[in-house]
């Protein structure tokens, strides 16, 4: 199956992203809006804050989506053939709402080390400038790790408001994809994003992240899924992939898992927030 091209690796390294990325129809990222709309709807507080987190473990079909093989293909060429699956998360923007997400760098405060990992935002719908598209730092990812602000502010979709003092703005780079398209992000790029000024909802399924079996959690632990090939080093224990829609025993995993999540994000720090 065909990898990432030598261009796109290119870019990835020049600018610590690459996007747009060709992973799913639009039939198929229909679907999946469907699936967590059916969550909503059916059990509307189990997607609510801190429950967007680890959505994977909770449906088959939220789960597929993190094994698919295109996005797994493009995923090897950056970190290599032995892949992880660490954690999923869902960045929804309603229309009109004030939620926005602070410019941040992903490896500030995931506790992931090396940095031999990378993030997938996956667009279950279009995402542009008008509802709040993704924008990036260019290049930055090739800097030291930046000092970050906690500012636990109204509307911010991180969970402590992590913010990077005096990004350009005006020199970011807005990642605007269609339905079914996917960017994949360093860990260290400075990005945000604004709110959602359109009359629908923007909506990212993020596996954040896929990290090689060589990656220890620093600041905790986690537990993960093996996505392809081996893992002989074994820092991380391994959980079953669901069988059904909010199955018992999965939600217990789910919310054991968010609580170890919430304590490597919140390490060092007041917990003001839950998402």
């Amino acid at each position: 199956m065909p990898k990432l091209s030598s261009n796109q690796l290119q870019e990835y390294h020049d600018n610590g992203y690459v996007a747009p990325i060709e992973v799913l129809t639009k039939d198929q990222a229909f679907e999946i809006r469907k699936e967590i709309e059916n969550i909503e709807t059916k059990w509307p507080d189990e997607l609510k804050g801190a429950g967007r987190n680890y959505v994977h473990m909770i449906s088959p079909i939220l789960d597929e989506v993190c094994h698919n093989s295109k996005m797994l293909d493009a995923v090897e060429s950056i970190i290599g053939k032995n892949i992880l699956i660490c954690g999923t998360t869902l960045f929804i923007k309603n229309p009109n709402e004030k939620g926005f997400v602070s410019y941040h760098q992903d490896a500030k405060y995931i506790g992931l080390e090396p940095h031999n990992w990378v993030t997938a935002w996956v667009a279950i719908t279009d995402s542009n400038e008008n509802n709040g598209c993704m924008r990036m730092w260019s290049g930055s990812h090739k800097d030291n790790l930046k000092e970050h602000d906690q500012k636990f502010n109204e509307g911010n979709l991180l969970t402590r408001g992590q913010t990077v003092k005096n990004v350009p703005i005006e020199k970011t780079t807005p990642l605007i994809l269609k339905a079914g398209q996917m960017s994949l992000h360093h860990p260290a790029v400075v990005h945000g994003s604004e709110q959602n000024n359109s009359n629908d909802r923007r909506i990212g399924f993020v596996i954040q992240s896929y990290i090689g079996t060589n990656v220890k959690q620093i600041l905790g632990k986690n537990s993960v899924q093996l996505a392809r090939g081996v893992d002989k080093f074994n820092y991380h224990e391994k959980i079953e992939r669901p069988v059904s829609l909010l199955n018992e025993g999965d939600l217990k995993i789910k919310k054991r898992e968010n609580d170890n999540l919430q304590d490597i994000f919140y390490k060092g720090s007041p917990k003001k927030g839950s998402y």
